[in-house]
């Protein structure tokens, strides 16, 4: 079973998974948000992005996550000062939270902050049933996720069309 609180697995990976250990490493992503104990999240980690894809890394925030980021420190320059940063507060299933959206090289990021650890976060609780569905189904039912997600389809829902899930984001979590 791969440990996905760390990025280690990417060095073996496919070449998006090679490059995105890159391009975090390079710029010590994780490493700067290390006291939210961060985890990359989402499609990458499972080999199920399409192009234009971005890089998951959900947080462990309170309410001073935006001014570390955002203040004169710029959290020991995590974005580059010449880097545009998209930042939006925003309420998921009745939880402040906030993302931060940026590009490093050719990978779009978002940084997804809520006040719950990150093991307990839905992006990460989903990312461990896709990758545990997607072992047991294999190669083929893979694949099919990926064609639905070219079409548009985001992941949960794609999962769901495939698993004849009533509510994919609630039902997954239940796996």
């Amino acid at each position: 079973m791969i440990d996905f609180t760390r990025i280690d697995y990417l060095k073996t990976g496919n070449e998006r998974q090679k490059r995105a250990y890159e391009v975090l490493t390079k710029y010590k992503v994780l490493e700067k948000l290390k006291p939210y104990s961060p985890i990359l999240a989402g499609t990458i980690p499972i080999e199920i992005d399409v192009e234009g894809s971005d890089l998951d890394i959900i947080c462990e925030v309170d309410l001073r996550f935006e001014e570390d980021f955002l203040g004169d420190i710029a959290l020991f320059r995590l974005i580059p000062e010449d880097i545009e940063v998209q930042v939006e507060n925003i309420v998921v299933n009745g939880e402040n939270s906030i993302t931060l959206n940026f590009v490093l090289e050719d990978f779009p990021i978002e940084i997804f902050g809520q006040n719950k650890p990150t093991t307990q976060q839905n992006a990460y609780l989903h990312m461990i049933a896709e990758h545990k569905i997607l072992q047991e189904k294999g190669e083929e039912f893979k694949n099919k996720i990926i064609e639905l997600k070219k079409q548009g389809i985001k992941t949960e829902p794609a999962f769901g069309m495939l698993m004849n899930l009533e509510n994919p984001y609630e039902d997954l979590l239940k796996l």
